[in-house]
């Protein structure tokens, strides 16, 4: 299912129907929703699913899922409502509790912003069940290191990442984003041997590095290559409907998710699934700051960001995709890779200076050159997007207007012109929210 929703209350049909309206985006097949003697749940699901009232009615369950490897569910157990989400968080679920103290549920904040007093995000690996939540399952550190031998790990890593792209194909023809990066470029290649058309999607500045690159590594793999040039006007005219699906005002964020926004309506034209290379720097240590940290220390940083991946990276990658309606899968982040790369020795990810040297060894054989040795750069610099909307924001927003309201009613502190001009834009969305704690991201702190 591309969407769930619900209350733990029988016969709320059109209750949940209006829950469900609100993210029919991320399912354009249409909805089913059935009632149970204790609860009304629903789903929206893709053009390419066949679902019955019937099937739902009998299992009592309705799951958002990515190939039931990164899910969040729902399901009447033991006359209550349990919850329940994947350990990365790949598949956003959010809840709340009506002025009657009835629990509602939903994929996305949108649904729930005007129904509950305080929204909640249901925590990666986290069951809720009966007004509580247990988390079961984290990615944590290893209790030790599979032997360093490069030949074999490099070896290992490839067989686990093809299997992982193989086992998501389903069709012959598939869509990957190349923003002709490290992880990208790997995913692409991969997955073209089992395809019959790959078609390949970059997004970026024109003569930006990502859509430099993304020519190199298409003209490579033979794709279907299409190129989405922003400029400016570009960016600022898209900007209402990113925030309204991205659901945050983080400024990293955002700016990150917009052209992965508009690469993905793109994409929608020729494609109802994609891969993306998410996971890749966290777990294979991609990041410039990375270098800089003792080897031994290394190892629990990457636990730490890729853990909390479900509020940076996979948010953008989930809001972006079911905007249009499109699936997003993340081999990196298959349960396989994942278990086994956390146990590779740090030594192997950063080596001699060069950040995911395991990986880079792994996929030499698939890569052109230029993208084997290209550096990690962020997203949006990447797409050449850089300070552009730091620099608008600043020019638009008067000093004397961001003094007088960067603090508003939710009582957060707005740190640059930039986060207020998407908070404003958050806020005539969602309206004056009191509690934004189920945002999570590190920049949000209380007066």
């Amino acid at each position: 299912m591309a969407g769930i929703a619900g209350i733990t209350k029988p016969g709320k049909t059109e209750f949940v129907k209006d829950l469900l309206s609100g993210i029919s985006h991320r399912g354009k097949g249409g909805m089913v929703i059935f009632s149970t003697q204790n609860s009304t749940m629903g789903a929206v699901y893709s053009e390419q699913e066949s679902v019955t009232a019937d099937r739902f009615g009998k299992e009592k369950f309705v799951s958002d899922s990515r190939r039931d490897i990164h899910f969040a569910a729902a399901r009447e157990t033991g006359g209550a409502v349990e919850l329940s989400r994947d350990p990365l968080g790949a598949v956003p679920l959010y809840y709340g509790f009506t002025e009657g103290k009835t629990l509602c549920f939903a994929s996305e904040i949108k649904s729930l912003v005007k129904k509950v007093n305080t929204i909640y995000e249901l925590t990666p690996g986290s069951i809720f069940y009966k007004n509580n939540s247990v988390t079961v399952k984290n990615i944590e550190l290893p209790d030790k290191f599979i032997d360093p031998d490069p030949a074999a790990v490099a070896l290992k890593v490839r067989n686990l990442i093809e299997t992982a792209v193989k086992k998501r194909i389903d069709d012959d023809e598939f869509g990957s984003w190349l923003s002709g990066g490290l992880d990208s470029s790997i995913i692409a290649a991969a997955a073209i041997k089992h395809l019959s058309r790959l078609y390949t999607f970059a997004a970026g500045l024109k003569d930006s590095p990502d859509i430099k690159y993304a020519r190199v590594m298409a003209g490579h793999l033979k794709s279907k290559h299409s190129e989405v040039i922003v400029d400016l006007n570009d960016l600022i005219k898209a900007l209402p409907d990113v925030i309204y699906h991205l659901e945050s005002f983080d400024p990293l964020l955002v700016r990150s998710s917009i052209t992965n926004y508009l690469v993905t309506r793109r994409a929608a034209d020729y494609v109802y699934q994609v891969f993306s290379g998410e996971g890749g720097d966290e777990l294979y240590a991609g990041y410039h700051y990375l270098k800089n940290l003792p080897r031994p220390d290394l190892p629990a940083e990457l636990i730490k960001i890729t853990n909390a991946l479900h509020n940076t990276a996979l948010q953008r990658v989930d809001r972006s995709s079911s905007a249009f309606g499109v699936i997003a899968h993340v081999p990196f982040l298959d349960p396989d890779v994942v278990d086994y790369t956390i146990r590779i020795p740090p030594e192997l990810k950063i080596k001699d200076g060069t950040e995911k040297w395991i990986l880079r060894k792994a996929f030499k054989k698939y890569l052109p050159a230029e993208i084997f040795n290209r550096s990690k750069s962020k997203f949006w610099e990447g797409a050449g997007v850089q300070n552009l909307l730091a620099d608008y924001a600043d020019k638009k927003i008067p000093d004397s207007e961001y003094s007088r309201m960067n603090k508003p009613a939710s009582g957060i502190v707005l740190r640059s012109k930039e986060e207020y001009l998407y908070y404003r834009i958050f806020e005539e969305h969602f309206g004056s929210i009191a509690d934004l704690s189920f945002l999570g991201f590190s920049n949000l702190q209380a007066a």
